[in-house]
C-alpha cells in the first residue's frame, strides 16, 4: 500500500505534453484526447517547427508529440520537418521525451527519427487508447517501440555489407532521396533548382545536402559532385 501511495504521490503534478502537427484538426484531435485524461495537460501546440522550437522550451514539456512528415505549410520559408525538431529538441532539453506521430510506416522516416532521438514512433492510425498509453510509456523514459520495430532498427544498425568498392563505401548511407540530390548536385542545378526540380523547399535541400555531405565525409558541395559524376561514369 505504501509503494501504491508513493506512486500516486509522485503522479500528482499533471504530465505536460506540446503538441507540432501542421493539420490544425489533428491538433486539435490530440489535444481533446489528451485533455479528457485527468492526468494530463497540453500546454502548448504549433503548426510549423519554427513556432515548436520557439515555444517549447517555454512551455518546458514532458512530452512533445511531433508530426514526422510536416507539409509545405510546416516546411516552407525555412522551416524544419519533425525530425530536424526533434533533433534539436534534444540538444536544448535532453530531458524532453520525443513522440514522433505520422501516417506512414516509413523504415527510413523510423530510422532517422530514433537516431535524432526520439522515445517513440507511432502511426496517426492508432486508436486514442493507444496513442494515450504512448504518451505517458515515453513520460517515463521508456520506448514505445515494439519488438518488431525495434528489430527493424537494430538490423539497419547491423546490417553486414557488400565488400565496398570506392562508390558503394561513400554511398550506401545515402537515402533513394539524397542520392537523387546528389546526382542533380551532380549535373551542376543549384539548391533552387534543385528545390524546383523536386517540389521541396529550398531550406528542406539545404538540410538534406548538409546530411549527404556529412554522410559522405565531405565538406565542401563540389567533393560531393566529384562523387556523383564517379558513380554515374561507372553505371553501365
Amino acid at each position: 500500500m505504501d509503494r501504491i501511495d508513493t506512486e500516486t504521490a509522485e503522479r500528482t503534478a499533471p504530465l505536460r505534453v506540446f503538441i507540432l502537427d501542421d493539420h490544425e484538426v489533428v491538433r486539435r484531435g490530440v489535444r481533446d484526447l489528451l485533455e479528457a485524461e485527468p492526468d494530463i495537460e497540453v500546454v502548448g501546440e504549433a503548426a510549423t517547427g519554427r513556432e515548436a522550437l520557439a515555444r517549447v522550451p517555454a512551455s518546458r514539456p514532458d512530452v512533445a508529440v511531433l508530426d514526422v512528415r510536416l507539409g509545405e505549410s510546416g516546411t516552407e520559408g525555412g522551416d524544419h520537418g519533425g525530425i530536424e525538431v526533434c533533433r534539436e529538441l534534444r540538444a536544448r532539453m535532453p530531458g524532453l521525451a520525443c513522440l514522433m506521430l505520422t501516417s506512414f510506416d516509413d523504415d527510413e522516416a523510423l530510422f532517422d527519427a530514433i537516431m535524432a532521438g526520439a522515445a517513440g514512433y507511432v502511426l496517426k492510425q492508432i486508436n486514442g487508447s493507444e496513442l494515450v498509453s504512448a504518451v505517458r510509456t515515453v513520460a517515463t523514459g521508456r520506448s514505445t517501440l515494439d519488438p518488431r520495430t525495434a528489430s527493424r532498427v537494430m538490423d539497419r544498425l547491423r546490417a553486414p555489407r557488400e565488400p565496398e568498392t570506392p562508390e558503394t563505401s561513400e554511398l550506401d548511407s545515402l537515402s533513394p532521396r539524397e542520392r537523387e540530390i546528389l546526382d542533380l548536385i551532380g549535373e551542376g542545378l543549384t539548391n533552387r533548382q534543385i528545390a524546383d526540380r523536386l517540389f521541396l523547399a529550398e531550406k528542406t535541400v539545404k538540410n538534406r545536402i548538409s546530411a549527404i555531405l556529412a554522410k559522405l565525409g565531405v565538406g565542401r558541395r563540389v567533393q560531393a559532385a566529384m562523387i556523383a559524376g564517379r558513380t554515374k561514369k561507372g553505371q553501365p
